[in-house]
């Protein structure tokens, strides 16, 4: 799927792969996240760095509003909500800043906590 704007230009078209990108990296970007993290067949979730930071990202978009949906693996002992508000505004910012396209919802799912 694709994010398509107009405008006096002309057509802009975004892969949502781009987008996943820019939500990935924004995410992990944020204090006492370790990374992305997938479900895999088996029900196990895998820490994901590097070229995988989409796989813990799933992008829709509907009536030109983007809904992101994220799954992320935190560092224990960190406050879980304060990390989640964090990475809600920082992604928001980001796709909105990077796109220009509005983002409707932001998803955050904690899958596991890395215990050191």
């Amino acid at each position: 799927m694709t994010l398509q704007t107009e405008n006096e230009n002309g057509i802009i078209v975004i892969q949502n792969e781009v987008l996943a990108k820019i939500a990935g990296m924004a995410a992990t970007r944020c204090y006492g996240v370790v990374g992305m993290a997938a479900r895999k067949g088996n029900g196990l979730v895998g820490l994901l760095l590097g070229d995988s930071i989409t796989k813990g990202v799933n992008i829709s978009t509907e009536n030109d509003r983007i809904t992101i949906d994220l799954h992320i693996m935190v560092e224990y002992g960190v406050n879980i909500s304060a990390i989640c508000e964090s990475i809600i505004k920082n992604v928001k910012y980001s796709i909105e800043t990077m796109s220009g396209c509005k983002v409707g919802k932001i998803n955050v799912s904690v899958e596991s906590a890395r215990v050191d």
